[in-house]
């Protein structure tokens, strides 16, 4: 591997109140690189998410020491998607790899991540085959979480939670992440054609601090399930989309006028409120969700963005070159 000031490889942690394990994270990930073919060509960048404890502190410690480490500090938490985003930003690398700062993951897996996206693929999902969480609390519905998003955005990928991550620059650099859309990364990177592999990796068992995840993100990852579906889905087409979710009001138009129609032609007197009542909210929801689609179509087509363009892996112009 040549020399170069640009490192090969960026290795990215968010960190929120990990004070006791900052230290230990960036003494194992030394350790597992420097005696790979990756030492000297690698650099860490540690992303403080509004930490209340003393962890920025530490990571100012090893900044102050390792010039390969990166320091990037939110005001305030913001969450694990906006802090994974921002590390991303600042890596340099040509090989992008996630984890968490708990050292529930492996640094010595890294290797073996990179190798897969190195292999043919442009990112590889680590899969915790071994996971060291309780059982009822966290591996089932994590299971049942993992075939629900498979099912709606058509990745099927076995631990969609797993941060260990590997990633071409040049694919996750064109992700937009928003709210918790970092565990859906494969299936918004599948909007571009991205080759997609899943490595088995290790998983230990958290020794201090306390997990930041809880049943209060199964509202947000809902919503942020459906809007997955239909970026996946229609991300270049949104006002089929949205003329799809109109199509049950058109239905309902359709059959309260046949209803206000059938009581009319009956001359029995009866009430037209109900059916007109309906008629009008269906036919006003229908009407809001159209618009909705063909602003949303504009706004697509004046972004000058072409389905193509995210998906071109490689570009060879022979005359360029001369």
């Amino acid at each position: 591997m040549a020399n170069t000031t640009t490192p090969f490889l960026s290795v990215i942690a968010p960190l929120y109140n990990e004070e006791l394990n900052v230290g230990r994270l960036h003494e194992a990930i030394v350790a597992a690189l420097d005696h790979s073919r990756f030492a000297g060509h690698y650099e860490l960048v540690f992303v403080d998410d509004g930490s209340t404890d003393a962890t920025y502190a530490r990571l100012e410690e090893l900044a102050a020491i390792d010039p390969q480490v990166k320091v990037v500090r939110f005001r305030r938490n913001y969450g694990q998607t906006p802090a994974m985003a921002a590390g991303i930003d600042h890596a340099s690398g040509k090989i992008l790899v996630t984890m968490d700062g708990d050292l529930q993951n492996d640094p010595r897996d890294i290797e073996k991540l990179v190798s897969c996206v190195e292999t043919d693929a442009d990112i590889a999902v680590g899969w915790r085959f071994d996971r060291q969480d309780k059982l009822i609390t966290r591996k089932v519905p994590s299971r049942i979480a993992n075939w629900i998003i498979g099912k709606v955005t058509g990745v099927p990928i076995k631990d969609n939670g797993c941060s260990l991550k590997a990633y071409r620059s040049s694919v996750i650099k064109k992700v937009p992440l928003y709210s918790d859309m970092h565990r859906f990364i494969p299936a918004l990177s599948s909007i571009t054609g991205a080759r997609i592999t899943e490595c088995k990796v290790r998983h230990n068992a958290r020794e201090f601090g306390e997990s930041k995840y809880g049943l209060s993100r199964v509202y947000k990852v809902i919503f942020d399930l459906l809007s997955i579906k239909m970026i996946t889905a229609f991300a270049f087409q949104p006002l089929l989309w949205f003329s799809l979710l109109a199509l049950p009001f058109v239905l309902l138009v359709l059959a309260s006028l046949a209803w206000v129609t059938a009581i009319w032609s009956s001359g029995a007197g009866a009430s037209i409120v109900l059916p007109s009542g309906v008629l009008i909210v269906s036919l006003s929801a229908a009407v809001f969700l159209v618009v909705c689609g063909v602003i949303s179509e504009l706004i697509t087509r004046s972004s000058g963005r072409r389905p193509g363009d995210m998906a071109i892996l490689t570009a060879l112009d022979s005359a360029a070159e001369k």
